[in-house]
């Protein structure tokens, strides 16, 4: 079964991946696995009995609090990126 669809179009014809585009998806893979690793730090910590009010853990708890709307921001920049170039490649044509 066969990928392509009517009109012509050839797999040469895609547009070419952007270096923000790959810059920000990325990004926010990156966020996302250092707030999962950050989650995971808390449960351990938390069950290791310690302190969560001092050291280095008021700021992982604010990486799994901040991290995650960050990741889907970039995300989201991405897609909006893409649509717009893509909307515009198919306008020209």
């Amino acid at each position: 079964m066969s990928t392509r669809t009517s009109g012509g179009t050839t797999p040469g014809d895609d547009l070419p991946v952007r270096r923000i585009d790959r810059i920000l998806s990325f990004m926010s893979l990156g966020l996302f696995v250092l707030a999962l690793v950050c989650f995971f730090a808390i449960i351990a910590g938390s069950t290791a009995g310690a302190d969560m009010a001092s050291g280095v853990w008021p700021v992982v708890s604010l990486l799994v609090l901040v991290t995650p709307p960050v990741a889907f921001a970039c995300l989201l920049a991405v897609l909006i990126m893409s649509f717009i170039r893509r909307a515009r490649a198919n306008k020209a044509r």
